[in-house]
């Protein structure tokens, strides 16, 4: 098991371990399917192609998101917890794709009650090209025993 990342262990400027991952048209159809989203370009390429224009089916927003999420979670070990995410999706990424996710770290500090927080600005691309950006912000402990996944009501300000 990965050793649990504590605030104190980041900086502003860090760069985050590189992802890479290749997508497979399984890797797109069961992210639509785990997030129930049964429009047909996520899953039939004649629709993708021929009503959307694109070259065959895409990643969907929520599969993206579930990417970004697992990459931070993977950088910060367990108890690291996803705050705030936005990102805006420049083009699309298909079968067939080597999808890289890299990020840096824009931000460290601790709010009012207590909880630690990494800023990360993360770019998913494919082929040097980038096809999605991302700011987000996720919850760090601020030592070995805390667990921002055991803050609750006023603790927990995301």
């Amino acid at each position: 098991m990965k050793p649990q990342l504590t605030l104190d262990q980041i900086a502003v400027g860090d760069l985050l371990p590189v992802l890479r991952y290749p997508v497979s048209a399984t890797t797109v159809v069961l992210g639509a399917l785990a997030t129930r989203d049964w429009r047909p370009m996520h899953h039939d390429h004649h629709f993708a192609v021929s009503r959307n224009g694109v070259k065959d089916i895409f990643l969907n927003t929520p599969n993206q998101a579930a990417w970004f999420e697992r990459y931070l979670t993977d950088w910060t070990g367990p108890h690291g917890r996803p705050g705030r995410m936005r990102f805006r999706m420049k083009d699309s990424v298909f079968p067939g794709d080597l999808m890289r996710i890299a990020g840096t770290v824009s931000g460290v500090a601790v709010d009012d009650a207590g909880c630690g927080w990494a800023s990360v600005e993360l770019d998913l691309t494919v082929d040097g090209a980038s096809k999605t950006g991302c700011s987000a912000r996720i919850a760090v402990p601020v030592s070995p025993d805390d667990n921002p996944w055991a803050r609750r009501g006023e603790r927990w300000r995301p």
